[in-house]
């Protein structure tokens, strides 16, 4: 079991997300030898995602940090950056927006999602590098690394998988650790 752990341990640096056999919304998520079954877009994946298109992006993307609810799931090991979520958090998806693709307060008026969110999904939420740093209008927003939802159902454009499978790979992730859709 240590043998193995430590063998995760040195490759998980890179996550690598790659389509599941006979479903385009299912994906298979590895990291090192473990491998876990995720969610993708409705849409399937794709290498020109667009806003609202429901795709995810065949791209590298570095983990930037984390969101999780405090008052649903508690005692989190992993040395990504995380941040608890408040019911005032929001992330604008309105291209046309200075806040295009970022945190925002409420009450905030332009499109957005809520980060609080009733469903769970984001319960533990990790912020991908995706349209992020440098941003282009319309080329896609909130695509984050979170929760299932009860079957495995399509995300909007991110990368899903259960609960229990998060809680194994957070120790294993840090700030920079990459994503690669293929």
């Amino acid at each position: 079991m240590e043998k193995t752990r430590a063998a995760v341990r040195r490759t998980a640096s890179t996550i690598v997300v790659r389509p599941a056999p006979g479903k385009r919304t299912r994906a298979l998520v590895q990291i090192g030898s473990l491998v876990m079954p995720a969610a993708i877009g409705r849409s399937g994946r794709s290498i020109l995602k667009r806003e609202g298109d429901g795709a995810t992006p065949i791209a590298c993307m570095k983990l930037l940090y984390g969101f999780t609810r405090g008052d649903h799931v508690r005692f989190l090991k992993t040395s990504l950056p995380m941040r608890r979520i408040r019911k005032d958090m929001l992330w604008c998806d309105q291209p046309d927006n200075a806040n295009y693709n970022r945190l925002v307060k409420a009450p905030f008026k332009p499109g957005h999602e809520e980060m609080r969110r009733s469903d769970g999904l984001y319960d533990i939420c990790l912020v991908l590098d995706w349209n992020v740093t440098s941003r282009r209008r319309h080329c896609g927003s909130a695509i984050f690394f979170h929760l299932i939802r009860p079957g495995y159902e399509p995300t909007a454009g991110c990368v899903a998988i259960s609960l229990r499978d998060m809680q194994r790979i957070l120790p294993l992730l840090r700030k920079g650790t990459t994503i690669r859709v293929v």
